[in-house]
């Protein structure tokens, strides 16, 4: 409904987006409609309508303590939104967001019930606001109705209430909240309008922008709350599906009985909607970054399936209720379902067996806090059991009130915010949108891409921009050039840009062309370094550097392979998440839990390879996105796309959207091998591949490597390479077989000299004694002599080796009954020696960088013996 609304108002739909966003470092995730939307905000590209609608999956997790607590908290949700870029402004969105919450034809809502607040010297706002027909008594003015992030676009913004009623409200009737706009439960934010008019300036200087703005946010899950009459989000049949499912699967819990259990299932609602929707856009769990978000989650989900009686992996059951749920406007979700319940069922099994680790851990804690004098859980111990192993703060905190103990709040907080920094400070300090180019947005001269075009004679040179102002005449050593045609392509895609020359008509080389990148209105910009002085007006023969188009053909005809082959070999579910398509090489990054295996990597290099020899032309298709989408063209990182986009075509192994440059015939790419295959990232894996000439200089340069091992090997031909190795290696390990057994006889023989006369302390028998061995291996095999031979209660022994000092400790039934414990020895004497170490009651060990302190570790450790017996 809302989008057929500002369809009908000239509109342009948007498909949702990827929650993963691209080329985009600020973000974590998509995390509104406007987020997807920057280029169109910050200038650099200027959209073919000014007017634009979407319904916007999005994440959210920077109050993820809250979901569940509150009434509209969510990690997942929809945010609808229309935007204007330079086109209307606050005349025309205020009466639309009226006349769709009001009107009969829309939503129909009580006038009476909405309420808005604005920027007190936004007067224009209040104008539009009365005359639209909103009650003067309805509009409340506020301070903090102005969005700025900081450096960059900023403007008033107004926000959009409705009255639930005090019925519904969790303040008092005179409480100072008690309004729209404060902090209460009666009147629910359902749409924010901001006027994005001023620009911010690095002094603090407010500025107006070249082109005002309009971006406004509905939230989805909100809205049908009103609509259906549910006392919170969760009541509404986007989630409620999902929590009688829990139910099932509980201890006989049911929903709506118990406040504490009503939490538990509202956050495993709302954590399975995220994690879903994250994994079938290519997330995978990981200790950083996104990956760490979505283990958080998981884990989250589960410790709160617990607390509804369910143990074991159970979260990844109700993923085809959130694709049954999301179907109509996303059926991704359930045609990826058996993918992504495998990630979170392996996520979930991984957990099981940290979270024993984890409750061990806490019950150390609490036995810890018991026995201080504050009786107080630190902040940091209580932020690793959360950052490590998944537990709330709250669980900590119950877990401790049962016991009648504190948990440091303030430190754990502290702790929090720490990470939060290292996690902003390693996204960078990069500004959400980048400031506007007026010189660029307002070139808006027709520049023509000519495909399969290597030389253009006769190019207009249509504009000159020099140190960002529109010139005549270029005579420096740089300039911008647009041209009314060129054969040169601007990086987009994976593909970069070519390179080449410009010459006058008289045959003179004018200009090196050094990069091409797209300018807001689409045209191609040409980066030159001037030889000679060029004017605006006059015709220039453009010529690319053929060799390196003929590369980038050959590579980016085989991403296209590659990307075919993957989802063959691998699945369906893999995503691409980027490319490089270069003249020398290609990289090919995708989705992937697992690294592919040596026969995976194969069947990959060889199907494409098939391809190649198969001899398919390439065809290419210039059509609308729809008839692209029903032709079975896969549009990446669902790309936003004009009226016309090109189909890349290869039989019907590959079809892709695609505006790069491509082979007209598969056999073109001559061979194609793969030479890496690489983490990345978290759930990330990259190929790196050659094709071509490429592939014949690397696989040229590995026969002369497997020429020179034949020779190294003595071996008469490569055939007999593997078993000259085998052989080899056969010896060797029988010379390592004679040497250990050697070392064990020589051990053996010390052993005699070392545990004979053990010394009486107390009235236990010890040997305490520096050997002459080579290290803790040498320890760990008299050690176990020793005990073999019962030849004492107590054994510590120690070695220098290599300027470093090794110690261990054994205790026999006999020493460990009068209360002695390796471990704590160990820890005990091990600073002597200037280490550290640890172990079971019954056998320890520990290393350090002082071998000179061995012997006064030696002596300490019978005064410790001693001590611990009196």
């Amino acid at each position: 409904m809302y989008l057929d609304f500002f369809k009908e108002h000239g509109h342009m739909v948007l498909p949702s987006q990827s929650l993963i966003p691209q080329d985009d470092p600020t973000l974590l995730w998509i995390n509104s409609g406007v987020a997807t939307m920057k280029k169109y905000f910050d200038g650099s590209v200027v959209p073919k309508n000014r007017r634009i609608t979407s319904s916007q999956k999005s994440i959210r997790t920077n109050d993820i303590e809250n979901v569940g607590k509150t009434a509209r908290h969510q990690t997942f949700f929809e945010m609808l939104g229309n935007f204007s870029v330079g086109d209307y402004f606050r005349d025309e969105a205020i009466p639309w967001a009226w006349e769709f919450l009001t009107s009969p034809k829309w939503l129909g809502l009580d006038k009476d019930k909405l309420y808005c607040t604005v920027y007190p010297k936004d007067v224009d706002s209040q104008r539009v606001w009365e005359k639209a027909g909103m009650p003067k008594d309805h509009i409340i003015k506020l301070e903090d109705n102005f969005w700025d992030i900081g450096e960059g676009p900023c403007g008033p913004d107004t926000e959009i209430f409705y009255d639930r009623g005090q019925e519904n409200n969790d303040v008092a009737e005179d409480d100072p909240e008690n309004f729209p706009g404060g902090e209460n439960a009666r009147y629910l934010e359902i749409w924010n309008i901001v006027f994005s008019q001023y620009n911010h300036l690095p002094n603090g200087e407010y500025v107006d922008q070249p082109h005002k703005n309009i971006d406004t946010g509905m939230g989805l899950e909100r809205v049908l709350s009103i609509l259906q009459d549910a006392p919170t989000n969760f009541e509404t049949d986007l989630f409620m599906p999902m929590i009688h499912e829990t139910e099932k699967m509980s201890a006989g819990k049911k929903y709506a009985t118990n406040k504490e259990d009503d939490i538990a299932f509202k956050i495993i609602a709302d954590h399975v909607r995220a994690v879903s929707f994250a994994i079938g856009d290519g997330a995978l769990p990981s200790n950083s970054g996104r990956g760490y978000v979505l283990r958080r989650l998981i884990r989250r989900a589960d410790l709160n399936g617990k607390r509804l009686g369910i143990n074991g992996a159970f979260l990844y059951k109700l993923v085809p209720v959130v694709g049954k749920v999301m179907e109509s406007h996303y059926p991704e979700v359930l045609k990826q379902a058996p993918f992504i319940q495998k990630v979170i069922k392996n996520e979930e099994d991984r957990f099981g067996a940290t979270l024993e680790s984890g409750l061990t851990l806490l019950d150390d804690l609490i036995e810890k806090a018991s026995a201080s004098d504050d009786k107080t859980i630190s902040g940091k111990d209580a932020f690793k059991l959360f950052d490590t192993y998944g537990f709330p703060y709250e669980l900590t905190f119950e877990a401790a009130q049962d016991k009648g103990l504190k948990v440091d709040k303030a430190g754990f907080d502290k702790e929090m915010a720490a990470q939060k920094e290292r996690a902003r400070k390693a996204r960078g300090d990069l500004q959400s949108m980048g400031r506007q180019d007026e010189t660029l947005m307002n070139i808006k001269d027709k520049s023509e891409f000519e495909y399969g075009v290597y030389e253009e004679k006769h190019a207009k040179l249509i504009d000159i921009v020099v140190n960002d102002k529109l010139v005549d005449k270029a005579d420096g050593e740089t300039a911008i050039l647009i041209f009314d045609k060129t054969p040169f392509y601007a990086e987009r895609g994976g593909q970069v840009a070519d390179h080449g020359d410009i010459y006058d008509q008289n045959g003179d080389l004018v200009a090196k062309v050094t990069d091409v990148q797209h300018a807001p209105n689409d045209q191609n910009m040409h980066f030159v370094d001037l030889i000679l002085p060029m004017e605006k007006g006059k015709e220039y023969v453009l010529k690319i550097d053929a060799h390196r188009r003929e590369g980038l053909r050959h590579s980016h005809t085989a991403t296209h392979l590659i990307h075919a082959a993957l989802r063959e070999v691998l699945g369906e579910h893999t995503h691409q998440a980027g490319s490089l398509v270069d003249p020398d090489f290609l990289r090919f990054d995708f989705t992937a839990i697992d690294p592919m295996t040596p026969r995976e990597i194969e069947t990959v290099e060889r199907l494409v390879n098939q391809k190649i020899w198969e001899n398919i032309d390439v065809k290419t298709t210039i059509t609308d996105p729809e008839t692209g989408k029903k032709m079975g063209a896969l549009a990446l990182f669902n790309g936003k796309y004009g009226d016309k986009v090109r189909v890349v075509q290869v039989n019907d192994f590959s079809i892709e959207f695609c505006g790069g440059t491509h082979c007209s015939n598969t056999a073109q790419i001559g061979i194609f091998k793969i030479i890496s295959e690489q983490a990345i990232g978290a759930g990330m894996r990259r190929i790196e591949a050659v094709t071509s000439e490429k592939a014949y200089e690397y696989l040229a340069n590995r026969d002369a490597l497997l020429e020179e091992i034949k020779q190294e090997v003595k071996a008469t031909k490569a055939d007999d390479i593997k078993g000259k190795i085998s052989s080899m290696e056969e010896d060797l390990r029988n010379s390592q077989k004679k040497v250990a057994e050697l070392e064990l006889s020589i051990n053996q023989a010390k052993a005699g000299d070392l545990f004979a006369n053990p010394e009486t302390v107390g009235d236990l028998t010890v040997i305490a004694k520096i050997a002459d061995v080579n290290g803790m291996n040498d320890l760990r095999e008299l050690a176990d002599t020793w005990k073999s031979e019962n030849k004492s209660d107590v054994l510590v022994l120690a070695c220098a080796n290599d300027g470093k000092a090794n110690m261990v400790i054994s205790l026999a039934d006999t020493a460990i009954k009068k209360g002695l414990k390796a471990g704590d020895l160990i820890k005990a004497v091990a600073p002597t020696f200037g280490g550290g170490g640890g172990g079971r009651p019954n056998m320890a060990q520990a290393g350090g960088k002082n071998p000179d302190g061995l012997d006064d570790a030696i002596k300490l450790a019978l005064k410790e013996i001693a001590a611990k017996l009196k």
